[in-house]
């Protein structure tokens, strides 16, 4: 399994923008779908984006698209979210999460076996 490790999240006013990152280590990131999950307080764990090993292909939820951009680099071992136009219901934890398959177009939690400790976002109004 990786080890990930996501960071870049803070406090950003309404319409503002953040760049998550999650680095892997101890494993074949290449070979792995990435995704990134979110949890507001209360609420249980939802998908927001993933992206596939080579970064070919990508999923995002409906509530982000247009607003998010997931992408690899993986030279670098890295996966990011690019997050803008932030509304307060983006409020969360930000867990990145790796699957080990080339691509899977799931968007469910326990399809992805390797979890980061997550990044709190954090959006006033």
């Amino acid at each position: 399994q990786v080890q990930l490790v996501e960071s870049g999240g803070g406090l950003v006013q309404a319409g503002g923008s953040l760049r998550l990152s999650c680095a892997a280590s101890g494993g074949t990131f290449s070979r792995h779908t990435m995704g990134w999950f979110r949890q507001a307080p209360g609420k249980e764990r939802e998908f927001v984006a993933s992206i596939s090993s080579g970064g070919g292909a990508t999923r995002y939820a409906e509530s982000v698209k247009g607003r998010f951009t997931i992408s690899r680099d993986n030279a670098k071992n890295t996966v990011y979210l690019q997050t803008n136009s932030l509304q307060p219901e983006d409020t969360a934890v930000y867990y990145c999460a790796a699957a080990s398959m080339r691509w899977t177009s799931t968007n469910r939690a326990p399809d992805f076996n390797s979890w980061g400790q997550g990044t709190q976002v954090t959006v006033s109004s």
